[in-house]
């Protein structure tokens, strides 16, 4: 069983933008946004805020896409 937690699109946006991460939309096509960070690799993230994100798929974002190891993810949920 996933430690982490399924999100909203939008809480899982928020983490992103947060103080520790510091992500911020550069651009917008429909429903993706281009999210850069000046410590961390750019992301796309389609923002579909009515949908639930899956634990697999919050640990990939920020584990995988981000690179964070998965205690400081945690960490920031």
């Amino acid at each position: 069983m996933s430690r982490f937690p399924s999100l909203k699109a939008r809480q899982l946006l928020k983490v992103l933008q947060g103080e520790q991460l510091g992500y911020r939309v550069v651009r917008q096509k429909g429903s993706h946004r281009k999210l850069e960070a000046p410590e961390h690799p750019p992301i796309t993230f389609a923002f579909h805020d009515g949908q639930t994100i899956r634990p697999g798929t919050v640990k990939d974002i920020l584990c995988n896409q981000v690179g964070l190891a998965e205690d400081d993810a945690l960490a920031l949920l």
